[in-house]
This record gives structure tokens, sequence and C-alpha cells, in this order.
């Protein structure tokens, strides 16, 4: 190409990147009016740089400072760890497997299963034809030696026995009375009774069974109350206290709720589970409970309050987790720890309250100490007069 060619191009390039730097750049008039070029503001259509002087504007304060225009909603207070639910399996108030005292045949049972017995009563009996007849043996060595001693003391009345005579006779006497009441002892031993007042369950045995110390005869169940046991998370440890009133709902039926109270808490918590073993008990007047059913237990708890802000508040730096809170009309930064997060709500522990303004939206546009503008702000306001 001809070198007075390729003058004319660079010239023609040069006039139209001029012709769009006036046309387009908003502070151009005013550059050339600073040269002396006054036309360019009639070459700079009227509508477009009117828009751009009230774009211009819009973001700016008097002042000439960047205004940022954000979203921000007021912190709000939620409470954690006030109320504990937990499943707990219920066990009888006392439960006794019987066995019998001695060796034996079991005779007779004198009641059945289901049936309610009180503390004492005779539930079965086993043969005990040798142990009467060592009663009844006892009984006349008993006689013989009182009668001894009766004779010994008419002797010693006369100086015809001595005084060592008489004290060995009554030695015997009481050896006798001893013999006695092992053998009335023993013949009671052949009598198994309830040692608890409560209900007795299904018989694992029948009559004519022959039974030793081992054999289990019988179990009682005492269910005028029901004792639930569960296991609390360890925070809930040091809230729990005996006498602290809960809530047991069936699982079988969860229509009906009972009230109770803790009456026991173990001294330790288990390393494996990082739990606590509690005891509830629960009324149970109508007899409508069993010992190896299933509760859902609640309890409730003064709780810890937080401050609760949106997930979309919560901003990442270098030194960790931070929020953008609105103070007259400032930006400040607020360093923050999470608690805890739910499906709406970040729990975060910081020096703020309630009602605090947290920004949510336009978190790129603020910084320190920056003067900020609410969005809906001022027709809000407008709608509160109105």
């Amino acid at each position: 190409m001809a070198a007075w060619k390729q003058i004319v191009f660079s010239l023609v390039i040069l006039v139209a990147a001029a012709a769009a730097w006036v046309r387009f750049f908003p502070g151009a008039p005013d550059v050339l009016a600073r040269w002396g070029i006054e036309w360019a503001d009639a070459a700079t259509p009227p509508t477009a740089t009117s828009a751009v002087d009230n774009a211009g504007q819009a973001g700016r304060r008097s002042d000439g400072g960047q205004l940022a225009t954000i979203v921000a909603l007021p912190a709000a207070t939620a409470v954690i760890n006030d109320r504990l639910r937990a499943i707990g399996t219920g066990r009888a108030n006392a439960s006794v497997t019987i066995n019998p005292y001695s060796s034996g045949r079991l005779v007779e049972f004198l009641v059945e299963s289901g049936a309610h017995v009180e503390k004492g009563q005779i539930i079965a009996t086993l043969d005990s034809d040798t142990e009467v007849i060592a009663q009844d043996r006892a009984k006349v060595a008993l006689q013989d030696s009182q009668a001894k001693l009766d004779r010994v003391k008419s002797l010693r009345a006369s100086n015809a026995a001595t005084a060592v005579a008489v004290a060995d006779a009554e030695v015997v006497l009481a050896n006798a009375r001893l013999a006695l009441r092992d053998a009335e002892l023993a013949l009671q031993r052949r009598s198994i009774v309830a040692p608890i007042a409560g209900v007795v369950g299904i018989l694992p045995i029948s009559a004519g069974n022959y039974v030793t110390s081992q054999s289990a005869v019988a179990t009682l169940d005492d269910r005028s109350s029901i004792l639930v046991e569960f296991l609390v998370p360890e925070r809930f440890a040091a809230a729990v206290k005996v006498g602290a009133q809960l809530s047991a709902t069936p699982i079988a039926n969860p229509n009906k709720a009972y009230t109770g109270a803790v009456s026991a808490i173990d001294n330790h918590i288990d390393e494996a589970s990082r739990t606590l073993l509690v005891k509830a008990k629960i009324a149970n007047p109508a007899d409508s409970l069993r010992a190896g059913m299933s509760f859902q237990i609640t309890m409730k708890f003064p709780g810890d309050s937080f401050p609760a802000v949106s997930p979309l508040a919560i901003q990442w730096g270098s030194d960790g987790a931070y929020i953008w809170t609105i103070v007259d009309s400032k930006a400040k930064r607020v360093a923050v720890r999470i608690i805890q997060r739910n499906t709406e709500t970040v729990l975060i522990d910081a020096p703020i309250v309630s009602g605090d303004m947290v920004v949510t939206e336009g978190t790129q546009s603020v910084s320190e100490g920056g003067e900020v503008r609410i969005a809906g702000q001022e027709q809000r306001a407008a709608d509160a007069d109105g």
C-alpha cells in the first residue's frame, strides 16, 4: 500500500476514535471545554448527556462519595437447648424373681398369672413332711428339757442338787427352745411368699416339679408407678435435676401424655455415647402402663438465647465469619461465631441485639464506615406516615 494511503487510513481511525470518545465518554465535554473547544457540547446529544448526568448523580452523594444501596433485615432472637426429646423404656417400680429357700417338690400354687398379691402372701408351697417331723421332735425335746429343769430346781430346794446342775438344765432348755425355732423356720420356708406387693407374671413351672434354690418360681412386678430410663445428651447434663418435671407419651398411644419427675441421675457420662442415664417416675393409678413400653420423653429448660440472622448475611474473611450491620446509616463490620445453622436462620454469638439491621444483599458494595441506603426504606417510612 502506498504511504499516502496508510496516512489517510490512520487519520480516519483517529477521527472515528475521537468522535466516539466525545460522544460516549461522560467527562469529554468538560475536558474539551478546558481545551477551549466549545462545540463539543452541541455534538453531544442532550438526552444522552442528561441520562449520564442523572445516572452519575443517582449513585453519588452531594460530597462526591459513593452511596451504596443495600438490602438489610433486622436481627431476631432465637432460643436453643430449651427442649429435650428422648426415647425412654419403661421399667416396673420394682421387679422380683422369686426363688425358694431350699429344694423340694412344688406341691401347690395358691395364685394364678396376672393376680395381684400383697407383701407376705403365700403364693406356693413345697412338700414339708420332713420339716413337720423335725418341728414335732423339737417340741418334745423342749418339753423334756423343761421337765428336767423343774426337777433339778425341786432338788435344789432341798439341797439335793447343786447350783451347777440347775445351770446346766437351764442351758439345755435354752438350746431346746432354739432348736424348736430352727424347726419352725425351716417349716415356714417351705411356703413361698411374695416379698413385695405386685402382679404375678406368667408362671414358668407347674405344681409337681422339683425345684431348687436356683429355680425361678414366679416373677412379681410392682407397677403402681413406672420408671422410665432414657439417655440425655451431654449438653443437657448440668440442666437435669432430680425432681424436674417432664412429659412422657407412649409411642403406642401418642394421644395420651403422662406427667412425671426425674427420680434418679447417674453419676457419670458414658464415654462411648457421651450421654447421661436418667430415670423418671410416672404414676400409674389406672394400671394402663406396662414395663417394657417405649415413651417419648419431653423436658423443657430455660435454654440459651442468641441473635438470629439470615444465612445471606454471613460473610467470610481471613479472620473468620463476620456480618455487616447498619448504625446511623453507616456500615459496621462485626465478627461473629456461628452457633447453629437452621433452614432459614443462622444463630450467632455477636455483640448485636434483636432489631439491629444486618445487610443481606449488596455486601460487595459495603465498606467499613461507608454510608449506605437501605432499599425500600423511604417507601416504608412513607407508608408508616400515611
